[in-house]
């Protein structure tokens, strides 16, 4: 068995493995091959691979949006290092921010991803078993067991994102084929400043890939042509050596500027400057892309700099105190770019509203809000990965080969029903096996406040300022209650110890750019 304390030490190597980090530009414009038609490739089902504005709009009119996602699995303390940076925040609107939360099932607790899908988060597919160049049974296997286990709708989990961002064009093909609405694991690596930027507002690939065109074979001049599947491009940030100096996810692990070792203050400031270069330019958006496990402050073992945590709130205070500002999840975002319109009038954007699904407080439901679901969840003890769901423990784990296994009624257990097609996250009650309304009865409150004028209601996180000192951070409160402080037993062990052996190995690749 390996030791905790080992693990602990090795854990974030093994995220820094998979990291996704880029050392220079990952495609040109001769490698591209781009061409299209803007003429015959229209919104909100068409758009080309555009450095401007969707829409015909002018820089000034359109908002800055910052993409905020999530990779690998969820558990309590990886949505504790989400919310350190973004319960506190609102966007313009006066709405909590939203983000994404690609997602891999090994080590999952099912029921918080019923929890933060229906507090409003995007909850999009990251494999079962986090591995690069997927086959369809990791891709759709993590469809299957998202809607039986954590009664995520199938209609809901419309993103994509390869771990380790290793995709092929046959992994674009098989989302295409799944009726994914996007992937987003190819970045813009080339700074917006440059004429040869590859910074592209989201695009379909009607037309190919624009994208990654240096590192991803069959992909580009024209190909994978695939209509209506949109590509979210990931945004980089750049320090002082510019094209050469890209930083993709978690860039706070990164040294700037060819230093060899990482200084938060270089940091923000690049991540400052290349902010400002898309908000005085064509806007186009800038994203923090995470592995939060870097950052939490209550998986032991795993000591995140609190100067770190602080240096990121003060970039995100700093972002919005800017005008038209919002933070997003890709939904919201492609939402916009498929119907854009000025910042002044984003009351009209549905995605960015705040609504609360109206559910009785005393109704005792297993529905991903915790006031109702207390005391309801089934704990499923799996030696590998134990966890909790509203819906039924299967008899084996779930798996790319049986995604959606049997119940488990062996103790006399009535089984639970799965969510259908017809029915709300929040109103669905799998132990009775009705829903509490119809699609046209079920109630919603929207909490959105006006846009002010020129959409100039700021609102910052106030939790920055001097990155030296600490600032505590609500802890995101498992809904189960019971939950042991790690969901990682024996079993879990044997595999865990394989993935840090080829963590180190794969470190050996990423620290050569610290």
């Amino acid at each position: 068995m390996l030791p905790y304390a080992l693990f602990s030490a090795l854990l974030p190597l093994l995220a820094l493995a998979q990291d996704g980090g880029i050392n220079g530009p990952t495609s040109s414009p001769e490698a591209a091959g781009y061409s299209c038609d803007p003429s015959k490739c229209q919104l909100p089902n068409c758009a080309c691979a555009s450095t401007s504005p969707p829409g015909g709009l002018q820089p000034s009119e359109v908002p800055q949006f910052i993409v905020f996602t999530a990779d690998d699995a969820v558990q309590s303390y990886t949505l504790d290092s989400v919310n350190q940076f973004l319960a506190q925040r609102k966007n313009p609107n006066g709405c909590p921010i939203k983000m994404t939360y690609f997602t891999s099932l090994n080590f999952t607790n099912y029921t918080l991803v019923t929890d933060w899908y229906v507090a409003g988060n995007e909850i999009a597919d990251h494999t079962m078993t986090h591995v690069g160049t997927p086959s369809s049974d990791e891709i759709n296997g993590n469809l299957i067991a998202l809607n039986a286990l954590a009664g995520i709708p199938l209609s809901a989990i419309r993103g994509f994102r390869a771990p380790f961002l290793n995709y092929s064009a046959d992994t674009l093909k098989l989302l295409a084929q799944a009726q994914f609405t996007y992937d987003s694991s190819s970045a813009a690596s080339i700074p917006v400043t440059d004429p040869n930027t590859d910074a592209f507002w989201p695009y379909t690939l009607d037309n190919g890939m624009a994208n990654n065109c240096l590192d991803v074979p069959g992909t580009c001049k024209g190909q994978p042509k695939l209509p209506g599947f949109w590509e979210i491009p990931m945004y980089a940030f750049f320090d002082d050596r510019g094209v050469v100096g890209p930083h993709l996810m978690d860039p706070w692990l990164d040294a700037a500027n060819g230093a060899s070792t990482v200084n938060d203050t270089a940091t923000l400031e690049y991540m400052k400057s290349t902010f400002t270069d898309h908000y005085n330019n064509n806007r186009q958006p800038i994203g923090l892309y995470t592995h939060p496990i870097h950052l939490s402050t209550t998986y032991p073992g795993v000591n995140p700099p609190k100067s770190t945590i602080n240096m990121i709130n003060a970039f995100l205070d700093w972002a919005q105190e800017q005008q038209n500002v919002w933070i997003v999840s890709n939904e919201q975002l492609l939402d916009w770019v498929q119907h854009p319109v000025p910042a002044s009038q984003l009351d009209s954007i549905a995605s960015l509203k705040c609504t609360t699904p109206q559910v009785d407080a005393s109704q005792k439901i297993c529905n991903g809000i915790p006031q109702n679901e207390a005391g309801l969840l089934s704990h499923c003890a799996f030696s590998d990965f134990p966890f909790y769901t509203c819906y039924g423990c299967p008899k084996v784990e779930p798996s790319p080969g049986n995604p959606n296994p049997p119940q488990d009624l062996s103790s006399g257990q009535a089984a639970r029903f799965r969510l259908p097609n017809n029915c709300s996250t929040p109103f669905w009650d799998p132990i009775a096996g009705k829903c509490l309304c119809n699609q046209g009865s079920c109630a919603f409150t929207d909490n959105s406040r006006p846009i002010g004028a020129n959409g100039a209601n700021l609102t910052g996180g106030g939790t920055g300022g001097a990155f030296t000192t600490s600032t505590p951070a609500a802890s995101y409160i498992p809904f189960n209650g019971a939950a042991p402080p790690s969901l990682l037993p024996a079993g879990a062990w044997p595999a865990i110890l394989l993935g840090c052996i080829g963590a180190l190995a794969g470190t050996f690749g990423v620290v050569s750019r610290l």
